[in-house]
């Protein structure tokens, strides 16, 4: 109860831009609620959809990946999606990786969502304070240069401590708030090269995928083509036979 009654009257004694820094305090503590959850979900959400795409992928079955894709909402599927339409058209490797660094383009934006606004929020806290100080410094020592030359100091001493009461709170909520918008930087960069690492990845596939389709192609011709002169020395051995 001391604990409570010691912050309410911190509170009520650094004035009236202690309030402003608290509707600052919840708006950025709702925007990195939100981040962070949305971050965390698409990571998750990411990892179990690659665990998915990967392996037809890997045995060339991109209708079916496609297919699978475009069913999900997640951000990776999204980029793979753009990727297996260019495959799908017969598209070239820089077609394909021009398609997916749209899709990364597209994507990126809603990663990094409103995560900017936790900087600004932390300096407009921290400048408040300094603001709230600053009045409070004027008001402490305007009604010092009335007041009883005895009394002076004391009440100086006593304003001084109330005013700075603005800037310490303001320096509590801006703190917390520039390590979050770090900390949400972080995994949203992390995020985003795990999209970077897929794409490449995907274009690995394809180019692995269609070498192996050329060699198949390659292998089977000359087979093909021997199986086809046999057919015609038959039908000439036999044309021969019957003129004879």
């Amino acid at each position: 109860m001391d604990a409570f009654s010691t912050i309410v009257e911190f509170f009520q004694s650094g004035g009236v831009f202690m309030y402003p820094i608290v509707a600052v305090l919840v708006l950025g503590a709702g925007i990195a609620t939100e981040r962070w959850l949305y971050l965390a979900g698409a990571r998750l959400s990411n990892r179990r959809a690659w665990a998915k795409l990967e392996p037809l992928l890997q045995d060339g079955q991109f209708r079916q990946a496609g297919e699978m894709a475009a069913k999900s909402k997640t951000a990776l599927a999204g980029i793979i999606a753009y990727g297996i339409h260019r495959v799908r058209a017969r598209a070239g490797q820089a077609e394909i990786e021009m398609a997916m660094e749209e899709g990364m383009m597209e994507l990126v934006p809603r990663l990094e969502k409103r995560t900017h606004y936790l900087a600004t929020f932390a300096n407009i806290a921290t400048l408040l304070g300094l603001l709230g100080t600053i009045i409070g410094l004027i008001e402490a020592f305007t009604a010092v240069s009335s007041a009883n030359p005895a009394e002076k100091a004391d009440l100086l001493s006593a304003s001084i401590s109330v005013a700075m009461n603005t800037t310490a709170f303001g320096l509590m909520v801006g703190i917390p708030l520039l390590l979050v918008h770090s900390v949400l930087q972080a995994r949203t960069t992390e995020l985003v090269d795990s999209l970077e690492m897929v794409s490449v990845k995907f274009v690995n596939l394809v180019s692995q995928s269609r070498r192996e389709a050329a060699a198949r192609v390659a292998a089977s011709t000359p087979r093909r083509g021997a199986a086809q002169g046999g057919q015609a020395n038959l039908r000439n051995a036999a044309a021969a036979a019957g003129s004879r």
